[in-house]
């Protein structure tokens, strides 16, 4: 039978195992955020591209679209970099990074949307520049988490205001619906009526309006499809 000396000897074992580990390494994890960051946005380069590619939920990918279409780009690129933002504190705090909120939607839908607003366009459209720009995005985001770790929490267990910072950007999301709904809109009437009848279906419901407004909008468009000329 294991001794508690025993147990404890390989626990100490295990965790100089981790400090030494590549995966437990406080200087891998910018990497590894620098490689996904990289494939990301690569995808939005594809998306701009050729209209596939996109690694994010349709609704918000819309966003981009819009400004591709309109020229606009204040939308996608507020509501992309609010996630950021906010990803990067809850991620220094919590020590977890939620990827859908910094990297998709950050990186991915934000930061595009911020360089073609001011007309960088070189990053999006070369295949090879949205590959570095991607790594050095990643690699940013990700030291600036660990820094922030390193020198407030130092590896304690106190989370400070992460209860404030958990779901900063799902609130920031709350503005979407409305956005969805006026999209739907100038698509053509059923389908801004569809939108909104979906919106007030989930509303009623308590559940997040952007999924209804989908929803809605994709139904009386399948009924009352838009004719292009």
């Amino acid at each position: 039978m294991e001794t508690k000396e025993q147990w404890e000897k390989e626990q100490e074992e295990v965790q100089e195992l981790k400090h030494k580990s590549f995966w437990y390494a406080d200087w891998a994890f910018p990497i590894i955020v620098g490689m996904m960051a990289m494939a990301v946005f690569a995808g939005t380069h594809m998306y701009v591209k050729y209209g596939v590619g996109a690694f994010n939920e349709v609704s918000i990918v819309a966003m981009l679209k819009a400004g591709l279409d309109g020229g606009s780009y204040g939308a996608a690129a507020a509501f992309g970099a609010s996630f950021l933002f906010a990803r990067i504190l809850e991620g220094s705090l919590v020590g977890i990074l939620d990827l859908g909120g910094s990297i998709l939607t950050g990186i991915g839908i934000g930061v595009p949307a911020i360089f073609l607003s001011i007309g960088w366009k070189a990053p999006i459209e070369n295949f090879a520049l949205s590959l570095i720009t991607g790594a050095v995005l990643g690699l940013i985001v990700g030291g600036v988490i660990t820094g922030i770790r390193k020198f407030t929490i130092s590896g304690g267990d106190a989370t400070f205001g992460a209860d404030v910072m958990m779901g900063a950007g799902n609130s920031a999301g709350r503005f979407l619906g409305p956005l969805i709904i006026l999209s739907a809109g100038l698509a053509s009437i059923p389908i801004g009526i569809g939108a909104t009848i979906g919106a007030l279906v989930f509303y009623k419901w308590q559940k997040p309006i952007a999924g209804g407004a989908i929803l809605g909008a994709m139904i009386l468009g399948a009924i009352f499809p838009v004719v292009l000329k």
